[in-house]
Formats: structure tokens, C-alpha cells, sequence
């Protein structure tokens, strides 16, 4: 199976209640434990929003952007889609070679 170097950024944000990064943390758990991904969370309370930025990169199965979308649409939860405002997908599938 060919891997690809993955980069997903994703924007969670709701109404404080002191729960979205560990929310997210769970969410990540599950969706990327197939896959040999590491995530980065950034999260910060604003204008009584709660807000967590979130990096994944690392080596996945998907080949393109669409293959993530159609993957976290087939899996991802309702609290996934309630508090998702944002994302942005780079796939790069490894060639052989440099």
C-alpha cells in the first residue's frame, strides 16, 4: 500500500465550555488511529467562543484531498461536523525516487 505525506489543518470552533480541545483530542483519536498521523491542538478562548486550531501531518493511505473527505464523511461524528468551521488538505503520495 502506497503512503502519502498528509498535512490537515482544521478549525473547531463553540461556545465556551472548556471541553472543545479535549473533544477534539477524542475525535482525532479515533478518526487517525489507522493511520500514522500526529496532531498539534492550539486552542484559545475568544469573544466567549472557544476555538481550537489543529495541525495533522504525518504518513496516511489517502492519495488526494478528496480521498480525506470522503474518509472523515463515511467516519466522523456529529460533534465533528457541529464544531468544524474550517479545514485545508494537502496530500502528497511518495513517488519513487527522490
Amino acid at each position: 500500500m502506497k503512503k502519502s505525506e498528509t498535512y490537515l489543518d482544521f478549525c473547531f470552533i463553540q461556545e465556551v465550555s472548556g471541553e472543545l480541545a479535549t473533544n477534539v483530542q477524542s475525535m482525532f483519536e479515533q478518526l487517525f488511529k489507522y493511520e500514522r498521523l500526529h496532531w498539534y491542538l492550539d486552542a484559545k478562548q475568544e469573544e466567549g467562543a472557544e476555538i481550537v486550531v489543529a495541525e495533522v501531518k504525518g504518513m496516511s493511505r489517502w492519495e488526494t484531498e478528496q480521498e480525506v473527505i470522503d474518509y472523515l464523511e463515511e467516519t466522523a461524528n456529529e460533534d465533528f461536523w457541529s464544531t468544524l468551521q474550517g479545514y485545508q488538505f494537502q496530500v502528497l503520495p511518495v513517488e519513487k525516487g527522490c
